[in-house]
């Protein structure tokens, strides 16, 4: 049997941008054989060609993204929505909080700007909290499903290249990496980048996410070590 460590497999994902995607046979290997862990239980799945999100009940609903909180006009918006919106492409880094790192992952989807300029955020909305499909296997502080926070500024801002990917190494994101939608976000820890994102909450304070309640060694804040990055985080020219 051919042994190859979660390291090289995300290695492999990133090479794969050279051809712009898996064969088929080996993308279905990867998928197989690679899973990466998530804190979610796992009993639901996303149809990505019909929109669907699928339940080991055998139950299913259509995904909508409900984007609300501090908003003029809140939406729901379909997947079909989601994808007939402006979409931009990236190739960015990767970077796990436990110490390792994947260069070159090609993403496309959409930046957060295009749904504020269909929404309206008020003035006083100063955050957004992503929350996550599912539930989790524990629940600190009695929260059942994934959060996480993340300053409106920095969402917006093209330099830190937020964008809501729908796309991984030119497929529709697998469930693994996060489908139906992911928070990409190259210069902070992959804990602050949530997976299965059903509702964006615009809001005037922060709140702690999942990760931070459940490993308090771990801040709200997640920057990723200066070392670590290729490129500087453009945070860090503000100062």
């Amino acid at each position: 049997m051919i042994s190859i460590t979660r390291r090289v497999f995300l290695r492999l994902m990133g090479a794969a941008v050279v051809v712009g995607r898996w064969p088929g046979r080996a993308w279905a290997f990867v998928l197989a054989n690679f899973p990466v862990r998530t804190v979610e239980i796992e009993d639901f799945g996303f149809e990505p060609a019909t929109g669907m999100v699928t339940y080991a009940d055998g139950t299913a609903a259509l995904y909508v993204l409900t984007v609300d909180g501090l908003v003029e006009t809140p939406r729901q918006i379909s997947y079909a929505s989601l994808r007939a919106l402006p979409q931009e492409s990236q190739t960015s880094d990767f970077h796990c909080v436990e110490g390792w790192d994947v260069d070159d992952l090609h993403w496309r989807g959409l930046r957060l700007a295009v749904l504020a300029d269909l929404v309206k955020p008020k003035p006083e909305a100063r955050y957004v909290i992503f929350h996550s499909l599912g539930r989790t296997r524990s629940r600190p502080d009695g929260l059942d499903h994934y959060v996480e926070c993340l300053p409106l500024g920095d969402l917006l801002d093209p330099r830190l290249e937020y964008l809501l990917g729908l796309d991984l190494a030119g497929n529709p994101l697998p469930l693994e990496h996060g489908a139906p939608m992911r928070l990409v976000c190259p210069y902070d820890l992959a804990y602050k980048g949530a997976k299965f994102i059903t509702r964006l909450e615009f809001a005037a304070d922060p709140v702690d996410g999942w990760w931070t309640r459940a490993n308090g060694i771990y801040d709200r804040i997640a920057p990723v070590e200066p070392e670590r990055l290729r490129r500087p985080d453009p945070r860090r020219s503000r100062s």
